[in-house]
């Protein structure tokens, strides 16, 4: 029985017993670009303590094979100390050292050491990724995040690649006997935990710079830089930009911490094939290689980079300097690094819509998880390692932050970073839990938090607030606000605490809505008058939120909501316009007006919508809309009528504006499952057709060849062509896509076979593939249902979590329709699923969340169908 799957008991035991000191590395990577040499050499020394001479503990490597265990000295059976996964280490002294050689895996999932061939010119690549616990599959270590220490490490690679780690090189020399080979050795890092620690090596295109601050007593900081990318795609790269970024990054939170930037270099290195948007390694944090733009981006995918940059830039203190005890408080990092990561484009970049792409994206990202009846408290409840896999989610990143932006606004921005300095101070290269965060922002701000943070960070669910006015002959009179606050995970109202703003807006002499006054005030329970709007005249639109101080649903009251249905784009203000589109999103999402109408909203306001963040969000919430919540009767012609919108809108775009590539993109996915332009897509592909700024490149060509492929337009000649002009990593994705989208009964059981069955598939070729799978009607994927349900312990059980999870997850039968005369929970996919989960109930806690979620999801679109 494996026993990767750590649990917080097993941790808690080990870190009582032992303490960490140092490791020493060694990988030796010099045949990674033969495909037929599968692992590396690997040896670790471990130098730790015991607080109990004589007690055991235990090692974690995952790899293929162990060859040599040595302890204090002492030469261990190999057969008798190794148990799957785990290393046992009997006899400790109160001073240790073990050394492990092994052999470790290169990885095709993004977990551990991935190794990864470019298509364009066949080149090796190789990086790390850990979080949560993916570091034992390239060294021997001890694997929880509270037995830091200094790591020190050294590679042999091929001596024309590119090497570096988190701490700086300090010699490279030639192996003897192979002058095709060098070491590279790296300077010992501070104390650090073994999930942050990294490695990159390959033949990576880098750039260099330097960042020169001033801390506070006057003395100066010298930061080296680095970026790196693959050598392929090097012309699009964009240094100068991204050196900038980081350097106002370095200079805002050197000052904003009052603690220096504490890891000595500051390299990025941007990696294919990557599992997250990016990952905080301290020295060298990697990126998903999607930020490097090689086909036209809009705007408000620069924006998004430079958020993300910031994030893992703000985990060089929230996290990395300061880490959490155990994966319960993963909120410590990662939700200070999503505010933080807003908050510093807001301050140190020239884009002005930070909050208002937050608010309209990473909320709505966490409104989305907190609905879903595994949602969790801001604090969760982890038990073991595949529990922290899944708990990278809303709930721990947007809406930890988004109620850390509510907390500043209680406590105010001075008391919260001044909460923040002491904590850095009190626990620097330590762990913490939630109490000693309290007790900094507490001694701070002089508050007792206590309260605040059971109903905020211990509860969970969203808040649903509504306004109930009193109108008598255009005058407000009494103005109250309703809280609906259930817990989904128990069933208990849990009303919480809420500092906001309520906007009034009016026409202006121009027609335009604008702001003519509002009130801030708390609210708290169900129910609380706003004494301060009585006798104050009713607005057209009365918005509860404005601003977005608080994390919390909003419901228009019927006249509010008449005028954002006729006057949606008149809203001057983009943060309020970005509120309203959310508050008419959240109706159709909770059946509480048919999706219809939403589609309805984004036709008529969206070609007027001048934020291309969100056009980009409500263009894709209207395909959602489409596909899932309008009921299937109807759907034909909303998504025709659409289609046409997009059509016509992307014929009226300004030429090469942001906004013609949103309508150019939502016309190639509506046409996946619409044949009405078909003609207008083989045109933009040929060339017959030409809109004037539209650039017709690599990702928009793949787009409209997987919408040609769905109706069986585009044949496996058309897509080689297409591969053989972008023979890149992106490339052989949407090849992938298109390929897996053709509507043939054959291709979707090779489809089906690859992803489950097959291993050949890399983690971003298997959700390529299962993309194109399901870009099918109904009708061609019903068969596949039980063979679904059938394969579920079985994929858990033979697959690492991460290709376990893309394959339970991508491939469950979402795309249901209701029957006319059935009920929602009544449908036999909703039937089946309960079944299942009825009948495993000891599936492994990780699989059961994800069927779970999925389940909650066709509810809810069967749910909002019968509404339709």
């Amino acid at each position: 029985m494996s026993n990767q799957n750590l649990s917080r008991d097993e941790a808690a035991a080990r870190s009582a017993l032992i303490s960490t000191h140092s490791y020493d590395v060694w990988l030796d990577v010099r045949q990674a670009a033969d495909p037929a040499v599968t692992g590396y050499p690997s040896r670790t020394t471990i130098t730790f303590s015991a607080r109990e001479p004589g007690a055991a503990t235990f090692l974690d490597f995952i790899g293929g094979e162990v060859q040599a265990v040595t302890l204090n000295g002492r030469e261990l059976a190999v057969a008798e100390v190794v148990d799957g996964s785990r290393i046992r280490l009997d006899d400790l002294q109160a001073d240790n050292q073990v050394t492990v050689t092994g052999t470790a895996l290169y990885s095709t999932s993004g977990e551990g050491m991935h190794r990864f061939f470019d298509p364009a010119d066949g080149q090796c690549y190789l990086y790390t990724q850990y979080e949560p616990a993916d570091a034992r599959r390239v060294f021997a270590n001890f694997e929880q995040p509270d037995l830091k220490a200094e790591f020190t490490f050294h590679v042999t690679a091929p001596s024309g690649w590119a090497v570096s780690s988190n701490g700086t090189e300090t010699q490279r020399t030639p192996v003897p006997g192979d002058p095709a080979a060098a070491r590279w050795d790296f300077a010992p890092t501070k104390p650090m935990s073994t999930y942050i620690t990294t490695v990159l090596a390959g033949p990576y295109f880098k750039a260099e710079d330097t960042w020169h601050g001033t801390l506070a007593d006057g003395t100066g900081l010298e930061v080296p830089l680095a970026l790196y990318c693959r050598a392929s795609m090097g012309p699009s790269f964009d240094p100068e930009e991204l050196f900038r970024l980081t350097r106002n990054g370095l200079n805002f939170f050197n000052r904003l911490f009052d603690y220096p930037y504490p890891w000595g270099k500051y390299e990025q290195a941007f990696v294919p094939e990557y599992n997250l948007g990016a990952m905080e390694n301290p020295g060298l944090v990697t990126f998903t290689e999607s930020y490097v733009f090689t086909s036209r981006a809009a705007d408000s995918q620069y924006q998004g980079r430079a958020n993300t940059l910031l994030h893992e830039m703000a985990h060089m203190w929230f996290g990395d300097l300061v880490t959490m005890r155990w994966w319960d408080d993963l909120w410590l990092k990662e939700s200070f690094a999503d505010y933080m990561g807003t908050l510093g484009v807001d301050r140190t970049t020239d884009w002005d819509t930070a909050w208002v792409n937050f608010a309209n994206n990473r909320k709505a990202w966490a409104y989305v998880q907190d609905q879903l009846p595994t949602t969790h408290p801001i604090v969760a409840d982890i038990p073991d390692l595949e529990a922290a896999k899944q708990n990278f989610d809303g709930i721990t990143y947007a809406k930890g932050a988004s109620v850390l932006k509510q907390l500043v606004a209680y406590v105010g921005f001075e008391a919260f970073i001044a909460g923040s300095r002491r904590y850095f101070r009190d626990h620097a290269y330590g762990n913490t839990t939630l109490a000693d965060l309290l007790a900094a922002l507490s001694a701070a701000s002089g508050r007792d938090l206590g309260a605040w943070a059971r109903q905020w960070l211990q509860t969970s669910g969203i808040s649903t607030l509504t306004a109930e006015i009193d109108d008598d002959g255009g005058v407000m009179g009494s103005v109250a606000i309703t809280q609906q606050a259930e817990d989904p995970a128990t069933g208990r109202q849990e009303p919480r605490p809420h500092r906001l703003r309520i906007g009034l807006y009016n026409p202006d002499a121009d027609g335009a809505l604008v702001r003519t006054d509002s009130v801030e005030t708390d609210v708290d329970g169900g129910r609380t008058v706003v004494s301060a709007l009585a006798g104050k005249a009713r607005p057209a639109l009365l918005l509860v939120n404005d601003e977005d101080l608080s994390y919390a649903k909003v419901r228009l009251d019927p006249q509010s909501e008449a005028t954002v249905r006729s006057s949606l784009d008149a809203i001057s203000d983009p943060m309020a316009r970005a509120l309203c589109w959310t508050a008419l999103w959240d109706a159709a999402r909770d059946a509480a007006a048919p999706a219809e109408r939403y589609v309805e909203a984004v036709q008529r306001f969206a070609p007027a919508e001048p934020g291309i963040g969100v056009l980009l969000a409500v263009l894709g919430n209207a395909s959602t809309a489409i596909e899932r919540y309008v009921p299937a009767r109807r759907r034909g012609a909303v998504r025709h009528a659409f289609l046409a919108t997009a059509a016509a809108q992307l014929a009226a775009a300004a030429p090469g504006s942001d906004q013609q590539l949103a309508w150019a993109r939502t016309l190639a996915a509506t046409s996946r499952f619409d044949a009405g332009e078909l003609d207008l897509l083989r045109g933009l592909l040929d060339g017959s057709t030409v809109i004037e700024g539209l650039a017709v490149d690599a990702e928009l060509r793949w787009n409209l060849w997987h919408a040609l492929a769905a109706h069986g337009q585009a044949g496996p000649e058309d897509l080689e062509a297409e591969l053989a002009r972008d023979n890149t990593a992106s490339g052989k994705s949407g090849h992938a896509t298109a390929l897996a989208a053709r509507p043939d009964p054959a291709v979707k059981d090779a489809a089906w076979d690859a992803a489950v069955h097959g291993t050949a598939l890399s983690n971003q070729l298997l959700s390529a593939t299962i993309a194109g799978f399901n870009t099918a009607p109904a009708s061609l994927l019903a068969g596949y249902v039980e063979p679904y349900f059938e394969c579920l312990e079985r994929v858990w059980a033979t697959r690492s979590i991460e290709i376990a999870s893309r394959i339970v997850r991508g491939l469950f039968p979402a795309g249901q329709d209701l029957d006319g005369a059935g009920s929602p929970a009544g449908h036999p996919v909703l039937v089946r699923t309960d079944a299942w989960l009825a009948g495993h109930p000891d599936a492994p806690r990780a699989l059961r969340r994800i069927i779970v979620e999925q389940r909650s999801q066709l509810l809810r679109a069967l749910t909002a169908q019968a509404a339709g």
